[in-house]
């Protein structure tokens, strides 16, 4: 683990910049995220999305007069490609506080489910190890709207991950600040500020189930180009008078 403190950043703050930090703003403020004291753990993957909220964490600290900090927790594991000296390079540039946890299994244990589950209790022991009382992770907008519509139409239910969610009796907080944010700006967020993200590649990652609903999604699009904010909307917005009992 290394660095104490946040580099401070002179990021303008303007187009595209202005617009991801501003939606993550929102989203930190509606649900209540990030209060005073709050210590974060930040997963981070070596990808555009988690680079991209270790940026805006450092951008946030310096301009908003919350009291909080973070750590960045990178996963390791020897099935994906990542370029984890860019990645601890980026750490250390930025003087982020961080940790490097390793991931070890069997060829016969991997499986999206299986390393994700084991990847979130690495991520558990470490918050409890930390003195974390949150940790967040970097799924966007797109993520959750095609879990919303994988879950309706693969297993028949109504659900999708929260931007806030509260476990072990309150102690803990998984939280999600770039839910408002559509992969798309945070791909030109990351690019414009020059990011160095790595091809985040996993051998065993091959979801041809989510790859169809992002192609109908983007499908909708062309007609409907709010459609990933009314599908996200929508799970707030249920007349239940008007569904089968």
């Amino acid at each position: 683990m290394l660095g104490t403190n946040t580099k401070k950043d002179n990021i303008r703050l303007r187009g595209v910049i202005k617009y991801v930090y501003k939606k993550m703003g929102k989203a930190i403020l509606d649900y209540s995220m990030i209060g005073p004291k709050d210590k974060v753990l930040v997963a981070v993957s070596g990808g555009m999305d988690s680079l991209s909220l270790l940026k805006l964490f450092i951008m946030r600290k310096k301009r908003v007069p919350i009291n909080f900090e973070f750590i960045a927790c990178m996963v390791s594991t020897d099935f994906t490609k990542v370029d984890t000296n860019a990645v601890i390079n980026f750490f250390n540039e930025n003087n982020i506080p961080f940790l490097i946890k390793e991931l070890k299994l069997n060829d016969s244990d991997i499986n999206c489910f299986w390393c994700s589950r084991n990847r979130r209790k690495i991520l558990f022991e470490t918050a409890k190890e930390e003195g974390c009382n949150k940790i967040a992770l970097g799924h966007n907008l797109d993520d959750i709207t095609e879990t919303i519509m994988m879950n309706l139409v693969f297993f028949g239910e109504v659900s999708s991950m929260k931007p806030k969610i509260s476990l072990f009796n309150g102690q803990l907080d998984i939280i999600r600040p770039l839910c408002y944010i559509a992969k798309r700006n945070i791909d030109n967020f990351a690019a414009k500020l020059e990011l160095p993200f790595t091809n985040y590649k996993c051998s065993h990652g091959k979801d041809t189930r989510r790859g169809l609903i992002k192609n109908i999604i983007k499908t909708i699009e062309k007609d409907c180009p709010a459609a990933k904010n009314n599908i996200f909307n929508a799970l707030k917005n249920i007349k239940k008078d008007y569904l089968p009992r």
